[in-house]
């Protein structure tokens, strides 16, 4: 035997790992799509189709050593296809500029803000005198005013009257970029109105999901006051328009914000309650206890009721994975084969990367699918451990089961959440564990019994109870979001590093072999270039308006209010928890002005600013929220550069020179932020 066939057995069995890498590859090739400078040209789309469709018949024909390198090919064929063919098929008019005037359409949305405020989504819409081809697909619209609280009929035609602009660009370069996922969401205008909506019409004859929601999420209000209703509504249809910022702060602090997702953990336990329910109602029929068809009309049944629940919290990313994996799972039961894999996983993942490419970047998809990844690879490795061992008692098997899921689940969500949302909440796992066993025990399946009593309207006994566990929660996230500590802010790191981590992570968890550990080396580079990264000395929002500049203490902010969402993620990107006020008096130069180093930072917001300017040199960067047109030697970002470029970040080197990076220079030329691209291709 040669002496490498150690090594080719080891490589061979990877191999055989093909299609739980399948979704990696195929993300690969979207995140190729979306990192690319200029939007491909159609031919170049169905050229990576063709492609794609070339390689997998050679992965046919070809020897055995060659398949991965033609099974790549193909998937990162078919994920950069797949994603251009998404972006053009969503394409809908965007806003090209300010507008204000009156606005009607039909409520298909409700949500809040960042602010707070009751946020209303408008499809069907009308704008003043424009034409049809001039109005956006949607726009969203925040309420604000004495009537800003009165929620609107779900599916009725209404009309106010609103300032709306196009959807913003990223508030700094490598940011998350709002204007791609309007254009993914067919978002083409976005605003705030200060007067009531008017009803126009009531909504048209015929059920709709969101109808039904918002009916259902009403009953629950009637019997379950202020933020346990509000809870109860958003575990049981997905609205949290009811939930005060209050409410949102104390479950992100205390790490369960999750339950507020309707994802694995719900529908698991909605299916599970049916399953179980169903089989043992099922059982006492004499003519149908003796034979195996209980268990398989109990797997349709839960798949009913979890195709139910997906249609009526509104289809969310985490929610369609969860639906998959669960109907992936109630199929094996009914041909009866394995119930739960990896490979259920990577299916999973493959069906919503092919219907929602544009999901990879956001992190309601990267954290569902590491949970569960990372859940699905811990429960088999202990199942393995214990087989052929007597089991344990059921309570304890629970709080085992609870204790690990909790713990395994926010782990491996640790490093996404950290990246995205800049927190660490140090003490989430004590509040799951006082939390999550009562989410199982009481509350879903208290959520069940009331829906299945609604037509009798006796859906108050249950929904009483639900209240009393939906407190105690609600309790536990007050209390370990007051405790000391209960948040680490973090810096966001740099792209690169944040995807050499995930890859690391993904290659721990999904290889069999002795390679497994080969993927520690990508985790250890990602995690010293995520804690050496330099944040930008200097940062300029895309319209001129703030400024921030880091120093010793912290990032200064050119104003203390006004901006606000802009200075909140410039500060939480920093990992500095302060608040945009407490920044502001870092800024301790005269008449505007700021210094770094050499360099004296001018911030000249309005026309104020713009009059108390009185020159600047050479070395000196001077940035303007209005239209400057005098000759001065310095460094001039004013709101004519600023519209074309969009926000900006500045580096200084040692020698003094600055390293400017754009937020269009870093996001390219594409559908969602380029006007002219938009007309050439589409018409608007």
């Amino acid at each position: 035997m040669s002496q490498h066939s150690p090594w080719r057995e080891q490589l061979s069995t990877e191999l055989g790992q093909g299609f739980i890498f399948a979704p990696v590859v195929l993300g690969l090739g979207i995140l190729v799509y979306f990192e690319m400078p200029e939007e491909p040209l159609l031919v170049i789309s169905l050229l990576s189709l063709l492609l794609g469709f070339g390689c997998a018949v050679l992965l046919r024909l070809s020897p055995f050593f060659w398949r991965p390198l033609f099974w790549g090919i193909t998937l990162i064929a078919f994920g950069f296809g797949s994603a251009a063919w998404r972006s053009a098929a969503v394409a809908a008019p965007v806003l090209n500029w300010r507008y204000y005037g009156p606005v009607e359409g039909r409520v298909v949305g409700l949500d809040r803000s960042a602010s707070g405020a009751l946020r209303v989504t408008l499809d069907q819409v009308k704008l003043g005198r424009k034409g049809p081809r001039q109005a956006p697909k949607r726009v969203r619209v925040s309420l604000y005013g004495s009537y800003a609280d009165e929620r609107p009929i779900a599916g009725a035609r209404v009309m106010t009257t609103a300032h709306l602009s196009p959807p913003a660009g990223p508030a700094e370069p490598h940011g998350f970029d709002f204007q791609r996922h309007a254009w993914f969401t067919q978002i083409g205008g976005v605003g705030y109105a200060r007067v009531p909506l008017l009803l126009v019409a009531y909504p048209a004859e015929g059920l709709s999901f969101f109808k039904l929601r918002i009916a259902l999420s009403n009953r629950i209000n009637l019997h379950l006051d202020g933020q346990t209703g509000a809870f109860a509504a958003a575990v049981m249809t997905g609205d949290r328009s009811g939930l005060s910022m209050e409410t949102l702060k104390n479950l992100r602090h205390s790490n369960l914000a999750h339950l507020l997702a309707i994802s694995g953990l719900h529908m698991g336990l909605l299916v599970a309650f049916v399953f179980a329910a169903l089989r043992f109602g099922l059982s006492l029929i004499p003519s149908l206890a003796s034979g195996s068809a209980v268990k398989k009309i109990a797997a349709l049944g839960g798949l009913i009721a979890a195709g139910g629940y997906l249609g009526l919290s509104g289809g969310s990313v985490a929610t369609e994975r969860a639906f998959i994996m669960a109907a992936v799972a109630l199929g094996a039961v009914m041909l009866e084969r394995r119930a739960i894999s990896l490979r259920a996983v990577a299916l999973a993942a493959m069906i919503i990367l092919i219907r929602r490419p544009d999901a990879i970047t956001g992190p309601g998809f990267q954290m569902s699918f590491a949970a569960t990844t990372a859940l699905v690879v811990v429960f088999n490795t202990i199942s393995r451990l214990n087989a052929g061992k007597p089991p344990r008692h059921v309570i304890w098997r629970m709080i085992k089961g609870t204790v690990i899921s909790s713990a395994v689940a926010g782990l491996a969500t640790l490093p996404i959440a950290a990246a995205h949302f800049n927190n660490i909440a140090q003490f989430g796992l004590i509040a799951n564990l006082a939390s999550v066993p009562l989410m199982g025990i009481l509350v879903i399946p208290l959520a069940v019994v009331a829906v299945c009593l609604l037509p009798v309207h006796l859906e108050w006994l249950p929904l009483t109870v639900m209240g009393w566990g939906l407190d105690w929660i609600l309790s536990v996230a007050r209390e370990v979001s007051s405790w000391d500590g209960a948040i680490h802010k973090v810096p966001a790191p740099p792209s690169w590093a944040y995807l050499t981590i995930c890859f690391g992570l993904l290659g721990l968890a999904l290889m069999i072999s002795k390679f497994r550990f080969v993927a520690l080396a990508p985790i250890v580079v990602g995690v010293f270039g995520w804690v050496t990264d330099q944040r930008p000395d200097i940062l300029i929002s895309d319209t001129g308006v703030l400024v921030g500049v880091l120093g010793a203490e912290g990032r200064a902010l050119s104003k203390e209010k006004g901006a606000g969402f802009v200075a909140g993620v410039w500060l939480e990107n920093d990992g500095d928890p302060s608040f945009q006020r407490a920044a502001a008096r870092r800024w301790d130069g005269p008449k505007g002005a700021t210094r770094i180093g050499v360099h004296v930072i001018f911030a000249a917001a309005g026309k104020r600013g713009l009059d108390a300017f009185d020159g600047c040199k050479a070395s000196d960067i001077a940035v303007f929220s209005e239209m400057f047109e005098r000759d001065v030697p310095c460094r001039v970002f004013d709101q004519k550069s600023l519209g074309r470029s969009g926000s900006i970040a500045i580096s200084i080197k040692e020698n003094g020179a600055l390293n400017v990076t754009t937020a269009r220079g870093v996001a390219g030329r594409r559908y969602w932020n380029d006007k002219t691209l938009r007309n050439a291709r589409f018409g608007y």
